[in-house]
């Protein structure tokens, strides 16, 4: 017991920093066999965090829904998190753009050394109409078992596993808590075990997340031993192009709209580093949601009922780093490995397609290769370059996700701030652990 204890005081991010570099000392010391002896430790920790996603967020929302509409408009606070939604996207595919042009990762590349990945596979784009129609499920408990309507070869229909559910559990669970309290006192019993169910559901994200520092372990040791170096040479300067982008956006642009505010950068970053940490490890939005929440809630001293639906709802359809600074720096670094020249209308169609795509293929799996199909098709430019990409995507998508993470985190945080539904003495302490709580209620270390 002393040496887990030992273990646990200290701090959160530490350990799980610990995880990364000693999986990247063993993939790179084991090379292809680290994915056969450390690949399932990172396969059963994101399991887990998949396992406590879909009821997290549904008994959160039911319990936010009945709670804050008794209390303001939801209405109003929906609104004001989707303009900021759509400001940060804005200012997303600027940086990408911007990144593009300065550091002009297209140019000079050998095209011999290039070829498209053999797993790339061109992606069907659904219309904005097909995605709102999904957002209302056929069968809710299929959506909570995280299952969608499918057809086989033959045409005739399956039920087969599906990432987009996550917005018809949103869905669903919003009307029962409208319906909640449109009942009011009838269901106060009801309501009482949603809130304590999302108590409970808490406190198994807690024991789930102590486990970050060995699934980040596996995931980056597997990784490491199996990609190598040779893939990211001849891509190299596309991949310090996003990774500088992603960087400039997070540190500069997030901290600025953090300053506008009165708000402390360095206590945010504090704050979201569990969630930034297992976005960049697991490559998923979906994966690093409970520790996002606890994040915003727990560190950052955002209203629990507020972020339980805007935290969820950023997972599914804020993603600065997939749907706005990829597809934007990757057009640029098409045309410019194509040595084609780009009109100030073209850039034009390339920003609004980006900005509006994001939210078009909420929800959508693969949504930083739909949302490059989109805006890429959208600027007349050849589809084919994308798989040139997808050979490195697994690299991208680490610092993309983290980017998505730490807006889904920022977007309640700024919110919060504007309608009085920020604890702001919590977001000065701004802890940085997201762990199992001890008996006196505050978390170790």
């Amino acid at each position: 017991m002393k040496l887990v204890h030992a273990w646990l005081k200290i701090p959160f991010w530490q350990r799980v920093a610990a995880g990364f570099v000693l999986g990247a000392l063993a993939g790179w010391l084991m090379g292809p066999a680290a994915q056969t002896w450390f690949g399932p430790l990172g396969t059963v920790y994101v399991n887990l965090i998949k396992m406590i996603a879909i009821p997290l967020v549904f008994f959160a929302v039911v319990s936010a829904v009945g709670s804050l509409a008794g209390q303001r408009s939801i209405a109003a606070l929906a609104g004001r998190t989707f303009l900021w939604f759509a400001i940060t996207a804005v200012l997303a595919v600027a940086v990408g753009l911007a990144f593009g042009l300065v550091l002009k990762p297209g140019v000079g590349v050998d095209m011999g050394s290039l070829q498209v990945a053999e797993n790339y596979r061109q992606r069907d784009v659904p219309g904005p109409l097909d995605v709102l129609i999904n957002i209302v499920p056929e069968n809710p408990f299929r959506a909570l078992a995280a299952l969608g309507a499918g057809k086989a070869g033959d045409g005739q229909n399956v039920i087969v596993p599906s990432n987009f559910t996550i917005l018809q559990v949103i869905f669903f669970a919003g009307l029962i808590g409208f319906a909640l309290v449109k009942l009011g006192a009838k269901t106060a019993g009801v309501r009482a075990l949603m809130d304590e169910s999302r108590e409970l559901m808490i406190q198994v994200t807690r024991f789930v997340l102590e486990a970050t520092p060995i699934g980040t372990f596996g995931l980056i040791a597997a990784l490491v031993g199996s990609y190598g170096f040779g893939q990211l040479v001849p891509l190299g300067k596309f991949v310090i192009a996003l990774y500088a982008a992603c960087a400039f956006h997070v540190v500069v642009v997030y901290s600025g709209l953090l300053l506008a505010h009165g708000l402390s950068p360095l206590k945010f970053f504090r704050g979201a580093a569990p969630a930034m940490q297992v976005g960049f490890v697991a490559s998923s939005s979906f994966a690093a949601l409970p520790l996002s929440l606890s994040s915003a809630t727990h560190n950052l001293g955002v209203d629990r009922n507020y972020a339980g639906f805007a935290v969820p709802l950023g997972a599914s359809i804020k993603m600065d780093g997939c749907g706005a600074i990829y597809p934007a720096l990757g057009a640029v670094f098409i045309a410019q490995f194509m040595g084609l020249e780009l009109s100030t209308g073209q850039y034009f169609i390339i920003a609004l397609a980006s900005v509006l795509g994001s939210f078009g293929t909420a929800g959508v799996p693969g949504t930083a290769v739909i949302m490059a199909t989109v805006v890429i098709s959208a600027a007349g430019l050849p589809l084919e370059a994308i798989g040139i990409l997808y050979a490195i995507d697994r690299i991208l998508d680490m610092m993309r996700t983290m980017t998505n993470v730490t807006g889904q985190v920022l977007v309640p945080v700024l919110v919060a701030k504007q309608t009085g539904l920020l604890d702001r003495e919590a977001f000065e302490r701004a802890s940085s652990n997201v762990g199992i709580e001890d008996a006196s209620g505050r978390d170790p270390g």
